[in-house]
């Protein structure tokens, strides 16, 4: 779990930032260009859900040693 969380946050970025460079900015909405802006939105949610995971995981463990 130590590896794949920050692995799998890096894919996250990752997508993002190759869906930001798909989309269309003159138009952002029409055609492939609204499959980019979706794409970016996912994965950008899914970025702040495993950060999320890791917080609560560093705060998990903190509450436990103590």
């Amino acid at each position: 779990m130590r590896i794949l969380l920050p692995l799998f946050m890096v894919l996250a970025l990752a997508g993002c930032i190759f869906n930001l460079t798909q989309v269309n900015w003159t138009d952002p909405l029409v055609g492939k260009s609204s499959v980019a802006v979706i794409g970016v939105m996912a994965s950008a949610s899914a970025f702040l859900l495993l950060l999320i995971l890791m917080l609560s995981k560093r705060v998990a463990q903190k509450i436990k040693k103590r």
